[in-house]
C-alpha cells in the first residue's frame, strides 16, 4: 500500500502554488522512490501562463505530470514538475454525437463513469485505465478495441515556451499506436513543449457497441447476453481488468508494462510455424499484432524478479514493485525480458511507460 503524500515545504508567489524537495512516491502508480526539486499544481489554464512568465521557472526544463500511472522514475527529477490538477466534466448534446469536455487532471476512469451517468454510451470499452484525461491522447490510450483517437474531438494545448493556447483537431495529433504527437520530437513534435489542459471526446449517434474482443464474446458467451447495454460492456470491461490487472493502490505497477508488437503477414506465419499457440490478431492493413504478455510468458518470465521488481504471476504484460522496487531494478528486469524475447522469437518489445 501506498503512503499518503506527505506536506512538503510550500511557497506561494506570483498566484502559484510552488512546493520544494516533493516526494514523488505517492504521485506514481509504481511506487517507486524519486524526489523534485520544485513541484507546481496546475489547477487552471493560467497556471500554466504564470509558469511560463514566471521570472526564474519560465526558463527552467519542465516535466508534465499526470496521474503518473505511465512513469518509471530512476532518479530525482531537477525539471519543474507541473502536476496537473485542472477540475471539469460537462456534457454537450448535438445532433450526430454527444461532446464531453474534461479537464486535463479528471481520472479518465471517472471521466468514462461519468458519461454513462449522464446516459452518453462510447467511452465503456475504455473502463478502468488509470491515468488522468490529459495523459490519455498523449498515449493514445486504448482497450477492448477502441483508442482515444476513435472518440477525440480537440484538445487545448498550452505552449510551454510563449503560454499560447491553441485548440487542436485530432487530425493533426499524428496518432499511432500509443503514440501521438505529443509524445514525439523531432519537426512537428510536441514532447516536451506543450501541456494539455483541456480534452474533448466526440461519442457519436447512433452508439454501435464494440463487441468483436475475445474477452468480451467471452463474457456474451457466459452470461447469454448478446446484446448488452453499454453500461454492461463497461460492467464486464472492469470485471475483466480487475481479473487480470493489479491495483496500483495495493501492489505497484504501472499497467501494461510493453506494446504488443506488430509484425508483418510473413513473420506472423514464420512464428506460427514455430509455435502454433501465439495469440494474434489480424490488423485492417494484413499485419498481425501479437499479444506481448504471451510472448513474455512463453519464455518463462512469469513470477520472476529482479530485486523489489517482478513479473505480474497473473499475467506477465505488467510489472509490479513487490514493495522497495527502485526504478533501476525495474529497468534491469524490463531489458532481460527484452533480450529472452528477441532471442526466441526475433521481436523487440517496446516499452509503454516514460522511462526517466
Amino acid at each position: 500500500m501506498q503512503s499518503a503524500p506527505t506536506t512538503p515545504p510550500t511557497e506561494r508567489r506570483d498566484g502559484l502554488l510552488i512546493e520544494t524537495d516533493v516526494n514523488l512516491k505517492p504521485y506514481n502508480t509504481f511506487g517507486l522512490p524519486a524526489v523534485a526539486r520544485r513541484l507546481v499544481r496546475i489547477r487552471e489554464e493560467l497556471d500554466v501562463r504564470r509558469v511560463v512568465d514566471h521570472p526564474e521557472l519560465g526558463r527552467a526544463s519542465k516535466f508534465v505530470l499526470g496521474g503518473g500511472s505511465n512513469l518509471v522514475l530512476t532518479r530525482d527529477v531537477d525539471a519543474v514538475v507541473l502536476k496537473m490538477e485542472i477540475p471539469g466534466l460537462q456534457v454537450e448534446e448535438r445532433d450526430d454525437a454527444w461532446i464531453i469536455e474534461a479537464g486535463a487532471g479528471v481520472s479518465w476512469h471517472e471521466a468514462v463513469a461519468f458519461s454513462l451517468d449522464q446516459g452518453v454510451p462510447g467511452l465503456e470499452n475504455l473502463a478502468l485505465i488509470p491515468g488522468t484525461v490529459g495523459a490519455a491522447p498523449v498515449q493514445n490510450i486504448g482497450a477492448y478495441g477502441i483508442e482515444v483517437k476513435d472518440r477525440l474531438e480537440n484538445v487545448d494545448v498550452v505552449d510551454l515556451t510563449t503560454g499560447r493556447r491553441v485548440t487542436l483537431p485530432a487530425s493533426v495529433c499524428n496518432f499511432g499506436y500509443r503514440d501521438s504527437v505529443f509524445k514525439q520530437t523531432g519537426f512537428g513534435g510536441l514532447a516536451g513543449k506543450s501541456v494539455i489542459t483541456k480534452v474533448r471526446l466526440r461519442c457519436p449517434k447512433p452508439w454501435v457497441p464494440q463487441l468483436g474482443y475475445l474477452d468480451l464474446e467471452r463474457k456474451m458467451a457466459e452470461t447469454g447476453i448478446t446484446a448488452p447495454s453499454a453500461r454492461q460492456i463497461f460492467d464486464w470491461v472492469c470485471e475483466i481488468r480487475r481479473a487480470k490487472l493489479p491495483d496500483p493502490a495495493r501492489i505497484g505497477n504501472a499497467g501494461s508494462f510493453f506494446k504488443n508488437p506488430v509484425v508483418s503477414a510473413e513473420q506472423c506465419r514464420d512464428i506460427i510455424a514455430r509455435d502454433p499457440h501465439i495469440v494474434h490478431y489480424p490488423m485492417p492493413d494484413g499485419s498481425f499484432k501479437l499479444a506481448a504478455g504471451w510472448l513474455i510468458d512463453a519464455c518463462g518470465w512469469k513470477g520472476k524478479s529482479v530485486g523489489g521488481a517482478a513479473v505480474y504471476d497473473r499475467q506477465a504484460l505488467v510489472l509490479v514493485n513487490r514493495g522497495e522496487a527502485r526504478g533501476a531494478e525495474v529497468v534491469t528486469l524490463a531489458r532481460a525480458i527484452q533480450e529472452s524475447v528477441y532471442g526466441r522469437f526475433g521481436i523487440r518489445l517496446e516499452p509503454e511507460p516514460v522511462v526517466i
